[in-house]
């Protein structure tokens, strides 16, 4: 099969990764695959010079809605399929599909945000609509009307796989984290939505003891005003900003506990990583978090903006090495065999080569 990927910007974000990974993934298997974004360059854009990857836009504008010439780069290129990854670039499945007629043109629900009036207009004349998690999915047919004969269900992979070796410094020593410390974690682009300055907040009424510290990676927007904020609260060395890393491997090894209280959510990325890693979960129940890992066996899942409970489920797992271990354990066995890159792989060309057959108009 041809299969085009298209994605508007290479940034940072999980739904990026995902586009990098299916890519490489299907072009392994010798289907001729190219990734296609509207923008050139992004923090990602140094990982895929394997890939068969132009852009529309012949210099960065910084606009990722822009699609210059999108159709015409389609009708050359000729796929069989179309994988639209991301907001942006769902909002061309009507177009593409009128612009295609040969091709399958699938749609994708990776985001927990506010659909554009275009996606959404595009979500009933794909062929069919990818949702990486059931909760998605439900979203979909209920609040979009498909049915759910068109809608599959395929759970994002591992990008950083646990059994993958690392560079590994000691982190937790260059930041005075002793063997008693423990260090919760949250990797994450620095967006409103994905609630940094929350766990900051809750972070300020952490007792001493244990000792803690909670350390935020990423890069984005929000960074610097949550820099300030941690200076406000007077949080001091208990908070360790980590810059952007391509491969976060070594935070997942060295901490203790993943955290997140995100507003907006699919399917989490990291909450899927900091699993594999043995890291067991406390997290709001944005939609699909509850997919990530088993509440009450793996994690623990917090109604959303329930900061009370959410503070006294992570201090008794601070307190409780031996709990976090055995979490952790199942956590691993869990994320390692349900998000497997192959598994999700094979679930796409699968899907594909069904939509394919001569009774899927």
């Amino acid at each position: 099969m041809k299969i085009l990927l298209i994605q508007d910007f290479l940034r940072s974000g999980g739904t990026e990764r995902q586009s990098i990974l299916l890519a490489r993934g299907f072009a392994a298997r010798g289907h001729p695959t190219r990734l296609l974004t509207f923008r050139p360059g992004g923090t990602l854009a140094a990982q895929v010079d394997d890939l068969d990857h132009p852009s529309l836009q012949t210099r960065d504008t910084g606009l990722n809605w822009w699609a210059p010439g999108l159709r015409a780069a389609a009708r050359a290129y000729a796929p069989e399929v179309v994988l639209l990854m991301g907001r942006m670039a769902n909002c061309h499945g009507a177009t593409l599909r009128t612009a295609l007629p040969a091709a399958r043109v699938l749609a994708t629900l990776r985001t927990g945000k506010t659909l554009p009036w275009l996606f959404r207009r595009s979500l009933p004349r794909v062929h069919h609509v990818i949702a990486n998690s059931e909760a998605a999915a439900r979203h979909l047919t209920a609040a979009h009307d498909l049915a759910p004969d068109r809608v599959s269900v395929i759970p994002n992979a591992l990008v950083f796989p646990a059994n993958t070796t690392a560079s590994v410094t000691d982190l937790r020593a260059r930041h005075h984290a002793t063997a008693e410390t423990v260090v919760l974690l949250c990797v994450a682009m620095f967006r409103p939505e994905k609630g940094q300055a929350d766990l900051l907040k809750l972070a300020a009424r952490l007792p001493t003891s244990p000792p803690w510290q909670l350390w935020l990676a990423g890069g984005g927007p929000r960074l610097a005003a949550c820099r300030r904020l941690a200076r406000n609260l007077g949080l001091g060395p208990r908070i360790v900003f980590h810059d952007f890393l391509a491969d976060p491997t070594p935070l997942y090894q060295q901490a203790d506990l993943a955290v997140l209280a995100s507003r907006s959510e699919s399917l989490s990325n990291f909450l899927i990583e900091a699993q594999a890693h043995g890291l067991p979960a406390v997290a709001y129940a944005a939609r699909g978090v509850g997919e990530t890992f088993v509440p009450g066996e793996t994690g623990l899942l917090i109604p959303p903006g329930d900061t009370e409970t959410f503070l006294t489920g992570l201090c008794k797992l601070m307190a409780d090495p031996t709990r976090r271990a055995a979490m952790g354990e199942a956590a691993a066995h869990r994320a390692r065999e349900r998000h497997d890159p192959d598994r999700t792989i094979d679930a796409h060309l699968d899907l594909f080569a069904r939509l394919r057959q001569p009774e899927h108009p």
